[in-house]
């Protein structure tokens, strides 16, 4: 058993949760492979808003005339959003029409996506990023709600299965961002995923079902109740949280500065190039789609371990890139594919302590997620900028072995009782 698995709950006493039990959502049994692929297609294009900025940091920087050791807070600006947004619309999953919920974030989603494009300021950017952001949860609506249609013994595997599809979002919006950078600057990629954002409502429109019972009743106020006790009483979720702040914050130190060492001499690589290296990382995807299974098989806690101990390891081979880009991309590839094997593992056991509250525990676990990337970010740029890249694998590997070792000491503390 995973050591950090709750013991069973009883029932809740909150006024949100006792309202709750006459309109318990009553989905089918299994999402449908159309749909699961469907929920994968939108988390894809949702969660490459994200990381679009990336590979364009630098592009941004010269185009608006800000200092590169500040360009990174644009990351982290995004990342404010999506913390906000975690917490005050993921829940709503749980209470409004999921249908309603996600087409009504899709085409915000566009119309900050557009201001991000026309933004001729430093902080009209990091007010559009912000938005960006606070519309991308988008993506743990959808998460949740595949984890709410499938039966439980398939719920890692349904997760696996979409959070693929948020891998291969993340990957290819490094690729697609950098490519359509070279071909129409970076101000084209954001009004390229607009249009794209815009064309998803429509389909989901038309294929999504006409409504959903929530799962939850009460007010909003009562909702949002409901997410802080979350916090206090599933302990779940804290140590799940608790890894992705930090395996989230030693991917984000990676991917926010990678780009600086590669656009400079000597590599001096394109936006093209750069963005060819989030392909190298497709194993994360593979590790997706098998960590979920191997969590409902009860193999979370070592799935867990020998991840977070190819995470430490992935920073040695990134320390050479200077020398070898192979060294690189073997980096990438086992950082990549550790960091999501954790992410799908940590997801799973949380959704099976409360499978009533799905929405709620999505938004609540991914604020760590979030505080993580954000605090990455920044402190990759800052960090590069005082001290080079191996400095910033440094950073990354301390970080990473800080989640090994809480790891280790969870194990120690279970085998001791």
């Amino acid at each position: 058993m995973d050591v950090a698995m709750p013991d069973p709950q009883t029932p809740s006493t909150t006024d949100l949760e006792a309202a709750a039990p006459a309109c318990r959502e009553r989905p089918a049994p299994t999402p449908g492979r159309y749909r699961t692929l469907l929920f994968a297609i939108t988390c894809a294009m949702a969660v490459a808003n994200v990381y679009f900025a990336q590979p364009l940091l630098e592009s941004m920087a010269a185009s608006l005339a800000v200092a590169p050791g500040a360009i990174g807070v644009v990351v982290t600006a995004t990342q404010a959003g999506y913390a906000v947004g975690l917490l005050f619309i993921v829940p709503l999953g749980d209470l409004l029409n999921r249908k309603r919920l996600i087409l009504t974030q899709l085409l915000m989603s566009a119309v900050a996506l557009c201001a991000v494009g026309l933004s001729q300021d430093w902080l009209t950017l990091l007010g559009a990023m912000v938005l960006v952001g606070l519309m991308a949860v988008v993506v743990q609506v959808v998460v949740a709600y595949a984890a709410a249609l499938a039966s439980p013994e398939q719920r890692g595997q349904a997760i696996g299965t979409v959070t693929s599809g948020v891998v291969l979002g993340i990957l290819l919006a490094r690729f697609v961002s950098g490519a359509v950078a070279d071909l129409a600057g970076w101000r084209g990629v954001y009004f390229v995923s607009a249009a794209l954002m815009a064309g998803m409502a429509l389909v989901l429109q038309r294929t999504l079902p006409a409504s959903a019972t929530p799962s939850a009743a009460g007010s909003y106020r009562q909702l949002l109740r409901s997410v802080l006790r979350l916090y206090l009483s599933e302990r779940t979720l804290r140590v799940r949280g608790t890894f992705a702040l930090l395996i989230f914050a030693a991917f984000s130190v990676l991917w926010t500065s990678m780009v600086l060492p590669l656009s400079a001499p000597p590599l001096s690589l394109s936006h093209t190039q750069i963005g060819l290296f989030g392909l190298a990382g497709v194993a994360g995807a593979l590790a997706a789609a098998k960590a979920g299974q191997l969590a409902d098989r009860g193999l979370g806690n070592r799935t867990t371990g020998i991840a977070l101990a190819l995470l430490t390891l992935s920073w040695l081979p990134s320390a050479f890139v200077e020398s070898s880009l192979l060294a690189m991309v073997i980096g990438v590839v086992l950082l990549d594919f550790a960091v999501q094997a954790v992410h799908v593992t940590n997801q799973s056991l949380i959704f099976a302590a409360r499978p009533d509250a799905q929405s709620r525990l999505a938004g609540a676990y991914m604020c760590f997620y979030s505080v993580g990337s954000g605090l990455g970010a920044a402190a990759a740029t800052y960090t590069y900028a005082h001290g080079g890249w191996m400095s910033v694998c440094l950073l990354g590997a301390a970080i990473s072995g800080v989640a090994l070792l809480y790891w280790a000491c969870l194990n120690l503390e279970s085998a001791a009782r």
